[in-house]
């Protein structure tokens, strides 16, 4: 077994005995333990290890936020759910196709992407969406140095509101969220095996306290009829005017795992269990977190005059000293489990693609770290318009073509077929162009391209008036835009047809 002729098992992987040679064979500068194959007896996830996964995934802060700020948008508690599980139906079918090559070859995200960008060029998607995951953890962390604040704030009532309008919040906030963006460095640093017990925690406590929020806020509004009826804001065009890009937005949520499956998916027993466990969790776990929050938020104007969309600040009204407190210690463990397991292992991992040899789990958590406090986290969580159509529809622009063409190569170019060996190789097949593949990345600026105009109307650097409104309105189909443009010119510019892995 040699560097440039490395032997495969049938399924396409190095078999056990053969690994550490694999490994020693994969040409130092693409491979690491990190991104080798998972070798199939160490395949061991069946399909309610990925239920479980996607259900503690699905109970965190942005996802009670995601569905409340449909609410404060205008929208009633059964238009809220059903865009909700509309949007994670639909994202559904990105995740199990892409998933699909990380339970047959046993390989991460990055190493996938080398297939149709190339063994260079990978680090384009790869760097694409661990940006939007340091973003996602920029704005964990500021949950929960907004919580911390709160327990503060409870029991010295004197302190001011948080400040998210201004370019800087007040020192005393920001304080709070640089001690827990330390504390999660400092999880980083003992490594990902210290968060096991605070995800146990987590899935414990998390979904007893959803439950006794809505408890409250049924006992509080008198009843659930009165929740209930709440009417939309919205009607005739003004709600699909809201509609399509709060849709986009909800399949944005989960873009980024949609992409990075394949992380995931390397532990799969088999295909069934990733397809079975992923359609088990992700829709009804997200749907019915998601139900809670539009009945919590629905109740406030009820129970306080004005739509309070943020859990954090509606648990900072709490009269109970210790019971704000309380809760704002839920809200910071379960911030902080979620934050190591979702926003740090895979961009760890992009950015370990980067240089395999000089960057480790510890260094990517790192840079994520600081990255998550550049992108200005308390502005993205501001209000809910910024929530949806600045943060997760601006980024689903940018995640949407990667996705196109990721499943149209699989799919398509290669028929689910690829030569493992030569992923790792800076002389195969995947190599392209000096590690470039131009047709991916020509694909991938034709459908980033048409959403620029509209995320610029939006964020208001241009005036509405300046493009015409169809070029504009195509930002609130971003995603989808980016997926089909970019999927269709990769296959329409690809060669074929196109060699079959041995």
């Amino acid at each position: 077994m040699t560097k440039d002729n490395i032997k495969l098992s049938e399924s396409g992987n190095p078999p056990a005995e053969g690994r550490e040679a694999f490994l020693a064979g994969g040409r130092g500068a693409l491979i690491n333990e990190d991104l080798a194959p998972v070798p199939p007896e160490k395949r061991t996830w069946g399909t309610w290890n990925y239920a479980a996964l996607w259900i503690s995934m699905s109970l965190c802060i942005p996802t009670y936020m995601l569905a409340s700020s449909l609410i404060g948008g205008g929208m009633n508690w059964w238009q809220a759910i059903l865009t909700i599980f509309l949007g994670n139906t639909i994202v559904l079918i990105p995740m199990i196709l892409n998933g699909h090559a990380g339970a047959k070859y046993g390989i991460p995200f990055p190493v996938f992407a080398r297939a149709s960008f190339g063994t260079r060029g990978a680090n384009i998607p790869a760097m694409l969406r661990a940006i939007v995951a340091c973003g996602w953890f920029g704005i964990q962390t500021w949950i929960g140095g907004d919580a911390l604040y709160h327990i503060l704030k409870a029991w010295n009532p004197s302190l001011a509101d948080v400040d998210t309008q201004s370019l800087f919040p007040q020192a005393l906030p920001m304080i709070c969220f640089f001690a827990f963006w330390l504390l999660n460095m400092y999880i980083v640093y003992l490594g990902v095996e210290s968060i096991r017990k605070l995800l146990v925690f987590k899935a414990i406590f998390l979904p007893l306290a959803a439950l006794a929020l809505l408890a409250w806020a049924i006992t509080a509004a008198q009843g659930l009829g009165p929740i209930l009826e709440q009417p939309s804001k919205l009607h005739g065009n003004d709600f699909w005017k809201y509609f399509f890009p709060a849709l986009t937005g909800m399949v944005g949520f989960w873009a980024t795992l949609s992409l990075n499956i394949p992380d995931f998916t390397r532990y799969a027993k088999s295909q069934k269990a990733q397809i079975s466990g992923q359609a088990i969790g992700l829709p009804p776990s997200m749907t019915l977190f998601a139900f809670i929050g539009v009945v919590v938020t629905s109740a406030t104007p009820i129970v306080y005059g004005s739509t309070i969309w943020d859990p954090v600040q509606l648990a900072g009204k709490f009269d109970n000293k210790l019971m704000v407190s309380f809760a704002m210690l839920a809200v910071i463990i379960s911030t902080l489990a979620t934050n190591i397991a979702a926003n740090i292992v895979s961009p760890a991992n992009d950015f370990a693609n980067l240089a395999p040899k000089k960057i480790n789990f510890k260094t990517g958590g790192y840079v994520t770290g600081i990255i998550g406090i550049l992108i200005f986290p308390w502005k993205l969580v501001a209000d809910p318009s910024g929530y949806i159509f600045t943060w997760l529809v601006g980024y689903s622009s940018l995640l949407g073509p990667v996705g196109g063409i990721l499943i149209t190569d699989y799919y398509f170019i290669r028929k689910q077929q690829l030569a493992v060996d030569e992923l790792y190789s800076s002389a195969g097949r995947y190599h392209f162009s000096n590690g470039f593949n131009t047709v991916a990345i020509v694909a991938l600026l034709a459908g980033i391209l048409p959403n620029i105009p509209g995320f610029l109307v939006t964020i208001k650097v241009i005036a509405a008036d300046a493009v015409p409104y169809w070029i504009s309105n195509l930002y609130n189909y971003a995603w989808f835009v980016g997926f089909l443009v970019s999927g269709f010119i990769y296959w329409l510019a690809s060669p074929t047809p196109r060699e079959k892995a041995p």
